[in-house]
């Protein structure tokens, strides 16, 4: 998969999740804007999960982690580079790598990721 096929494949959906990882909770307009472009994905939760631990927690903590990071919002197009530069190079040894960490990675997003999907299991009608 080269670099647009991941832009346009997976970023609206990374943009739409990134403010779980901002400094305040996210709003009931944010949650509802992310639950829209979730069903435009149609994905099960099962690879949501993963999504989350996998393409976007390792970038996303990144963020959390960095002193002069940016914490009320992000610059759209900066993230979309790391986000692709990250998936990208996520084969093989880092792939696995990062399934061993990731509950490092979710652990300050964990409950509100978890909100999330609660949400969207209610969307769905499976709650």
């Amino acid at each position: 998969m080269n670099a647009q096929q991941l832009v346009d494949e997976r970023g609206e959906l990374w943009l739409a999740l990134a403010p779980l990882w901002l400094d305040h909770e996210p709003t009931e307009r944010d949650y509802v804007r992310m639950i829209n472009v979730i069903e435009q994905h149609e994905m099960s939760l099962h690879e949501l999960e993963w999504m989350f631990r996998l393409e976007l927690a390792p970038v996303m903590a990144r963020h959390q982690l960095s002193i002069a990071s940016e914490w009320r919002k992000f610059n759209d197009y900066k993230l979309m580079q790391q986000l692709v530069n990250h998936n990208l190079r996520l084969k093989g040894w880092r792939r696995k790598s990062w399934a061993l960490f990731s509950g490092l990675t979710t652990m300050m997003v964990r409950h509100r990721w978890v909100e999330l999907m609660n949400r969207l299991m209610v969307a769905r009608g499976e709650h």
